[in-house]
């Protein structure tokens, strides 16, 4: 590394060493920048969806947190079950477009840096919040309350309590 623009270079010329760290840091610093700019734009991300019969929004930030939810008077009549249906299902497709999103913050504040960063982290996104239409994803149907359930086992009894088990004490 001592031939041209080796560390033989830079250790005959001092200025030069200077600058070139001084560049590295104005780029370092740069990079943060950006960095700090994309974090700060997908904290303010908020998808929404809506269900299909415009029953039920669901707002989610980029954390696939539920920022707002909201119903029109449709929700009166739904059966609680289907209401609960309707909510996640709501929520699940606001939070498939996370990833979407947040790829696009990431292109736009930080062009084609850190490819392996951006893929791994899109992909762990695409992992945590699937597309909800995709069969794998499609919750199971509600179990019938007319059919007969599987008998259920009883407790086991319980001991009787010693008069030092009063206090509540479990030691």
């Amino acid at each position: 590394m001592t031939g041209p623009n080796g560390l033989g270079d830079l250790m005959r010329d001092p200025d030069e060493t200077i600058r070139r760290m001084d560049d590295w840091a104005a780029g370092f610093a740069a990079k943060a920048e950006r960095y700090q700019a994309a974090q700060e734009q997908t904290e303010r991300l908020r998808l929404t969806a809506t269900s299909s019969d415009g029953a039920v929004s669901v707002t989610v930030g980029a954390d696939g947190t539920v920022t707002d939810l909201t119903f029109t008077n449709k929700v009166k009549s739904f059966p609680l079950e289907e209401l609960s249906r309707q909510i996640l299902t709501t929520m699940r497709r606001a939070q498939s477009g996370i990833a979407e999103r947040v790829a696009g913050v990431m292109a736009e504040q930080l062009g084609d840096e850190d490819r392996e960063t951006r893929t791994a982290l899109l992909d762990s996104l695409r992992g945590r919040f699937p597309d909800p239409d995709e069969p794998a994803d499609v919750p199971p149907p509600p179990a019938d309350p007319q059919a007969p359930s599987a008998p259920q086992a009883s407790p086991p009894p319980r001991r009787p309590a010693a008069a030092d088990d009063e206090d509540n004490n479990p030691w």
